[in-house]
């Protein structure tokens, strides 16, 4: 897969919009390009995708259905370095989106972790 070809995530929250524009087109392999090649998706619920080409397929999956994607206003991030917490109050009721991601050597940003949905705990 030839990353090259996409634009990049220069600033953490970029990831997010990248994310709603690809899906939104179909593009699983554009979505897969948003991650770094041993990232950890924590999708789907109660389980892990690990690794970008195991996560391209994956989203060719969840995509063939052409879900509709909204764009979530990024919440603040927490950057530390090289490193930063991205997250989203979505729009679906699913709790909480939040993804770890990483500056890359050209200065653009790849998710490493995501954690898509936190399912409120009910029954406490």
């Amino acid at each position: 897969m030839e990353n090259e070809a996409y634009e990049k995530a220069m600033r953490p929250e970029d990831i997010t919009r990248l994310f709603v524009e690809r899906s939104n087109a179909g593009d699983a392999a554009g979505v897969a390009a948003l991650y770094e090649e041993d990232a950890v998706l924590a999708y789907p619920p109660g389980s892990r995708t690990v690794g970008r080409e195991a996560i391209r397929r994956l989203w060719e999956k969840v995509l063939a259905g052409r879900p509709a994607f909204a764009y979530e206003e990024p919440l603040p991030t927490l950057v530390h370095g090289d490193v930063a917490l991205t997250s989203t109050a979505p729009k679906d009721g699913a709790g909480a989106r939040a993804q770890v991601v990483r500056r890359q050597p050209d200065g653009s940003w790849l998710r490493v972790i995501d954690q898509p949905e936190f399912t409120p705990v009910t029954g406490r």
